[in-house]
C-alpha cells in the first residue's frame, strides 16, 4: 500500500509498504480521508522528538472497516471515526479525569502508525476501550475526519466557558481559528471578531460570516478596531489561536477587564519564550490559559457537533488531495491559500 513515511525533518516519502496484518483485538480500517494538521506540518519542518523515522503519519482521519479481529460489535464496512488518544488509565491524570495529560499515553501517528495510508491498524487497547464511533451515512468522510482536530477546540472552550454575554476574539483565521470562531458562535457568543495578518485568509474565512474580520497590522490598528467593535471595552475572551509570541502579548492588550485569554498555539521548540505585560494582566485580572490535546468527553462533543452538522466541518475543507501531493497540501496551508487540505490514500472521492 501507498503511506507517508517519516524519515526527518523536511524528509516525508511516499512509499510502497505493506499492509498492515492485524493480530488478536485489532481493527483494519481502509482510510477514506486524512486531514492535515498543524502538528503534521511542524513534524515536516522541524522534526519532532516523539516521532522516530520509519513512522507513518497523519491522525485526523475516517475510514471503512474491513478486518475486524476483535470482539468489539463494529461491522464491516461500517465507517468510524478515533479517539487517537490512548491514555494508561492509571496514573495521577488518568483519575482526574484529564486523560490528555496522561503520564504514559500513546497516540495514533506518535507512537503508531498513523493515517496517511491506504488502510491503518487500530490498537488493541484503542478497540477493547470502544475508541472507535460510527459515522452516520449523511456526512462526509471528510467533515467527519474533523472530529479529532474540533474535540482539541473544545478542550479549550471547556475552561473558556463561552457565554451569549461574551465577545471573542479569535487571533489566527486558519482551520483551527476558525473552528474556536465557530464553537464560539455555537456557545451563543454575541460579537465574534477574526482576526489575522493576511487579507487571504480572512477572505476565505467570509464564507462562515462571523461579526468582524480584521487585518493585524504593524502600526496596531486592528488594536482601534477591536476596540470600537466592542465599544472600547475589549474583548471578554482572546484565543490565540496561532503559533507566534507577538499575538499572545497582543491578546492581553485586546483583551477587557477580567478577560479570559487562551493560548491554543504552542511555539517553536527553538524559540518557545513570549514577553508579557505583568501590569496589564494584573490591573485587568485577566486569566490566561493553555491547552493541549483533548479529552474523550471532548472528542464525543466534537463528533455530536459534527454529525448534526451545527459545526459546519465540510465548509472548512477548500482541497482534497491524492496522498501523492501530501507535501503540496502543507506548502498550501502555509501559504494561506487553503484552510484546510484532506489527503485521499485509496483516490479522491
Amino acid at each position: 500500500m501507498k503511506a507517508a513515511v517519516y524519515h526527518g525533518k523536511e524528509d516525508i516519502r511516499i512509499s510502497d509498504v505493506d499492509t498492515p496484518t492485524i493480530g488478536d483485538g485489532e481493527i483494519l480500517i481502509k482510510v477514506h480521508a486524512c486531514a492535515v494538521c498543524g502538528t503534521d506540518m511542524r513534524t515536516y519542518n522541524h522534526g519532532h522528538k516523539s516521532i522516530e523515522p520509519g513512522r507513518v503519519l497523519g491522525h485526523e482521519f475516517c475510514g471503512e472497516i474491513v478486518e475486524n479481529a476483535s470482539n468489539n460489535p463494529l461491522a464491516i464496512g461500517e465507517r468510524v471515526v478515533m479517539y487517537i488518544v490512548m491514555p494508561c488509565g492509571e496514573c495521577r491524570y488518568c483519575q482526574k479525569g484529564i486523560d490528555n495529560m496522561c503520564m504514559n499515553r500513546t497516540t495514533l501517528s506518535y507512537h503508531h502508525d498513523g493515517a496517511f495510508a491506504e488502510y491503518v491498524a487500530i490498537p488493541e487497547k484503542a478497540v477493547a476501550n470502544n475508541h472507535l464511533y460510527k459515522v452516520p451515512d449523511a456526512i462526509h468522510s471528510d467533515a467527519a475526519a474533523l472530529c479529532e482536530p474540533l474535540g482539541c477546540v473544545l478542550n479549550a472552550h471547556g475552561r473558556l466557558q463561552v457565554t451569549s454575554d461574551d465577545q471573542v476574539v479569535v487571533l489566527g483565521s486558519g482551520p483551527i481559528g476558525v473552528m474556536h470562531a465557530l464553537v464560539a458562535k455555537v456557545h451563543g457568543a454575541k460579537n465574534v471578531m477574526l482576526l489575522d495578518p493576511s487579507k487571504e485568509r480572512l477572505d476565505i474565512a467570509e464564507r462562515f460570516g462571523f461579526d468582524h474580520y480584521i487585518q493585524v497590522s504593524s502600526d496596531k490598528a486592528h488594536h482601534d478596531a477591536v476596540m470600537k467593535a466592542t465599544d472600547g471595552f475589549g474583548a471578554d475572551v482572546v484565543i490565540v489561536a496561532c503559533s507566534v509570541a507577538a499575538a499572545q502579548s497582543d491578546a492581553l492588550e485586546l483583551a477587557g477587564k477580567q478577560g479570559r485569554v487562551e493560548f491554543f498555539g504552542g511555539l517553536p521548540k527553538d524559540k518557545p519564550m513570549t514577553t508579557l505585560d505583568g501590569n496589564l494582566i494584573h490591573y485587568k485580572e485577566l486569566m490566561i490559559t493553555g491547552s493541549f490535546s483533548e479529552k474523550r468527553i471532548d472528542f464525543e462533543r466534537a463528533q455530536d457537533l459534527i454529525m448534526t452538522e451545527k459545526i459546519p466541518a465540510l465548509d472548512i475543507i477548500t482541497h482534497s488531495l491524492d496522498i501523492d501531493n501530501l507535501t503540496d497540501a502543507f506548502g498550501m496551508m502555509t501559504s494561506g491559500e487553503s484552510l484546510k487540505v484532506c489527503i485521499h490514500p485509496n483516490g479522491v472521492i
